[in-house]
């Protein structure tokens, strides 16, 4: 099951108190308390593995080590160690606390969520000519704590949208080395599934229905994934009686999650297309086109109609290298 939202708690370390020390060597008299060190602080780094949120299914709070008191012989207190989590890039970090939002949009970014306290000075930082034998020092700073909303959008170039038994699945299959389950029957797709044409990172979104803005059905919880796609493919089953209606539909929910989803450029293609008569098909492309967007009739088991879609996809990734 993929996590793609979930809430933690973070606490950073504390900083370690100054030490307060005297040098017990004859002509060497003199304070000698070291710093304590800094508390350890909590990064998230980006990394590919859609997967990485599920660390925090049953951990959800996470505590980074406290650093060492300040030593004697002027030896500072060693620093906490930071703690650094792997999520998947796409998430943005939700910092309910503050209200501060992060995002981690490339592998290897690393963010920092909560800084370690700094450590205390010793006494040896206090010494004067009036004061030559200080006791004074500095307790180490708390380190910060937050409550973390991580929310999974997953940043593609193209998402693939529509109805249920669409073809989705099947087409990402075909165009990529995805291995996405595939079975007719609704809701086939439980989770968004990647697949990389080349340089292009295509996004099997999960079935949509009528009223998934709203909570129903599986897409209120995957719209948000529609959000990062750069082009969608908006499939229609070459099955539906009326196919200008479920697209209609599908858009509807879009356009009720955000209004910037139906600014993107869109294609419409009439899936499973080796299922219609040639009157029946060119009868349904002719409804689809009334969308005023480009439509095409595919078919997995039609390599000619597979063709026109890799033609798409070759010109979208010129377009990205330029």
């Amino acid at each position: 099951m993929l996590i793609d939202d979930v809430t933690i708690k973070v606490n950073a370390g504390k900083g370690g108190k100054g030490g307060v020390y005297f040098n017990k060597n004859l002509m060497s008299l003199g304070p000698t308390g070291g710093r304590g060190g800094n508390g350890g602080s909590i990064y998230m780094i980006g990394v590919s593995d859609l997967g990485a949120l599920k660390q925090f299914r049953y951990k959800k709070e996470i505590v980074a080590d406290d650093g060492e008191d300040g030593k004697k012989q002027l030896n500072d207190g060693a620093a906490g160690h930071d703690i650094i989590l792997q999520v998947p890039v796409g998430t943005v970090v939700h910092n309910l606390d503050t209200g501060k939002d992060q995002e981690v949009t490339k592998i290897g970014e690393k963010v920092l969520v909560a800084e370690g306290g700094f450590g205390g000075h010793g006494n040896y930082h206090f010494r004067s000519g009036r004061n030559t034998s200080p006791r004074q020092f500095q307790p180490g700073l708390p380190g910060e704590a937050f409550a973390l909303r991580l929310e999974l959008k997953l940043i593609a170039d193209v998402g693939f949208i529509g109805f249920p038994n669409a073809g989705k699945s099947s087409l990402l299959n075909e165009l990529t080395a995805a291995k996405s389950k595939v079975a007719n029957y609704p809701f086939t797709t439980l989770e968004p599934n990647l697949g990389v044409y080349y340089d292009l990172i295509l996004a099997d979104i999960p079935g949509l229905i009528e009223g998934a803005s709203t909570g129903k059905g599986l897409g209120i919880k995957f719209l948000r994934h529609v959000e990062r796609t750069k082009i969608l493919f908006h499939l229609i089953s070459a099955e539906s009686e009326d196919p200008l209606k479920d697209y209609y539909a599908v858009i509807k929910e879009l356009m009720t999650y955000s209004d910037e989803l139906i600014k993107k450029p869109e294609y419409i293609f009439l899936a499973k297309s080796d299922l219609l008569d040639e009157k029946a098909l060119k009868e349904k492309l002719i409804d689809l086109k009334k969308a005023g967007k480009p439509v095409k009739a595919i078919s997995i088991y039609d390599s000619a109609s597979l063709e026109e879609v890799k033609k798409i996809l070759n010109k979208l990734m010129e377009e990205k290298k330029r």
